[in-house]
C-alpha cells in the first residue's frame, strides 16, 4: 500500500473514531480497552499516533509511557522485596536470640537468676529500655493493691498488653526507667504467678497490633519454668 492510501486509511479511521467518541464515554473506552488488551497489538497504527503527557518529558509516545512505567514498576518490587528480605533476616535474628535465652533460662536455680537474665537479654541483645519481673508471692512480691490496679486496668479481656502506661504505672515497674512503651503479659495457667515487663524508650516499639508469637512462647516457657526454682 502506497504512503498516500495509507494516509487515506488512517484519516478514515480517526474520522470513525472521532464519530464514535461522540457517543462513546471515556469510561466506555477504558472499559474496552481492559477487556481487549491486544488491542494496541492488532491496531499499532493506532499506538503509534497516540501523544500522551508527561510532566517530566513533554509529550512521549504510548510505548514510552507503557516502558517507563514497567521501569518504575519493577523498582517498586525491587524495593519491595529487598525490604522483605530485610525483615526476614530481623525475624530470624530475633528468633535466634528467643531461642538462646531459653537455654539460658533453663539454667536458672533462682528467681533472681531469671530477673538478670532476662533483663541481660533483652537490654543488651534486643537493645530494650528497661526489664522487670514481679513476684505475686515470697518477699519481694508486688503489693496486692498495684497487682489489682494492673490486672483490672490491663489484662481485663487479655494476658498481655501491648502499649503506653501512665506515668505512675510506668514508675511503679520500672523506677528509674526510660520507657515510653510496654509489653506487660501475666505469668502464670490463671495469671497467678506474676508480671513480666518490657519497656522500650519508643513510644510505638510496643503496640496492640503486633505480633505475639515469640513473646507467647517466652509466656508459656515461664509458666513451666518459674514454679519450679528454688527460693520462689
Amino acid at each position: 500500500m502506497s504512503d498516500t492510501a495509507q494516509q487515506q486509511v488512517d484519516r478514515a479511521m480517526l474520522t470513525n473514531y472521532e464519530k464514535v467518541a461522540e457517543v462513546v464515554s471515556e469510561k466506555d473506552v477504558k472499559n474496552y480497552l481492559l477487556e481487549n488488551p491486544d488491542f494496541f497489538v492488532k491496531n499499532p497504527q493506532v499506538a503509534e499516533k497516540l501523544v500522551i503527557s508527561h510532566q517530566q518529558k513533554g509529550s512521549i509516545s504510548l510505548v514510552e509511557l507503557q516502558s517507563e512505567q514497567l521501569r518504575k514498576k519493577n523498582r517498586e518490587l525491587s524495593h519491595k522485596l529487598n525490604q522483605l528480605i530485610s525483615i526476614a533476616k530481623q525475624n530470624e535474628q530475633i528468633y535466634r536470640i528467643y531461642a538462646d535465652l531459653n537455654i539460658q533460662l533453663l539454667g536458672c536455680r533462682f528467681f533472681s537468676e531469671v530477673q538478670d537474665v532476662l533483663e541481660d537479654v533483652m537490654r543488651q541483645k534486643l537493645l530494650l529500655s528497661a526489664v522487670t519481673l514481679k513476684s505475686f508471692s515470697g518477699a519481694h512480691a508486688l503489693p496486692e493493691i498495684q497487682r489489682k490496679l494492673f490486672i483490672e486496668k490491663r489484662f481485663k479481656q487479655d494476658c498481655f498488653f501491648f502499649g503506653r502506661l501512665s506515668q505512675h504505672e510506668t514508675q511503679l515497674l520500672f523506677k528509674d526507667g526510660n520507657v515510653e512503651s510496654v509489653a506487660l503479659m501475666l505469668l502464670g495457667e490463671k495469671g497467678e504467678l506474676g508480671i513480666l515487663a518490657i519497656g522500650s524508650k519508643d513510644p510505638s516499639h510496643f503496640n496492640p497490633d503486633m505480633d505475639t508469637l515469640l513473646i507467647t512462647q517466652l509466656q508459656q516457657f515461664l509458666n513451666v519454668l518459674l514454679p519450679n526454682l528454688a527460693g520462689y
